[in-house]
């Protein structure tokens, strides 16, 4: 499985979240290989062209994406919906990477709704390139409340609905 932090923001409370995402996922026997979107490169954008990359990001998704089966987003609120640089990761790759993969996603919000709105734009272009999404989307409200800066969660009910969305997602 990879876990994709959704964000390429430093020391965020999305990347705390992700934290104790693999650490679930380790708990359960599950290998978790990370994908953090600071570790793109930052010439993505000037260089690379929708569906043939630059030589550095083949090398990421080579290496985090194509081997795996299970993708699980975690995706914080920006602006109503998900970042751009999500939308720009997922956009260069070429889009028969993503096809027959499975997607989970889980929103994470500083706001009331959990990325509700984000998720479900997500999920839309996810089903556009061919990948099935699991149904259980785990929404994660005022976030800043509930994790620490070293990523302890704090809240037992958000601890259950990551750990519940991965058991389900490692048998979708």
């Amino acid at each position: 499985m990879t876990i994709i932090c959704g964000t390429n923001r430093a020391e965020s409370n999305t990347f705390r979240v992700l934290e104790f995402c693999v650490k679930a996922a380790a708990d359960q026997g599950i290998d978790a290989t990370v994908l953090n979107l600071e570790d793109i490169p930052e010439n993505l954008f000037f260089e690379g062209r929708y569906g043939s990359p630059v030589e550095s990001f083949t090398q990421i998704l080579d290496k985090k994406i194509v081997p795996a089966s299970h993708i699980l987003f975690v995706v914080l609120e920006y602006n109503g919906s998900y970042p751009g640089i999500l939308k720009l990761f997922i956009d260069i790759a070429p889009p028969a990477l993503w096809a027959g993969k499975k997607a989970a996603l889980l929103g994470v919000a500083t706001g009331r709704s959990g990325n509700q709105r984000g998720l479900d734009h997500l999920m839309m272009v996810l089903h556009y390139l061919n990948m099935e999404v699991y149904s259980q989307k785990p929404l994660l409200s005022s976030i800043h409340h509930h994790i620490s800066e070293d990523g302890d969660m704090r809240n037992e009910e958000y601890q259950s609905l990551i750990e519940n969305q991965i058991r389900g997602f490692r048998k979708f």
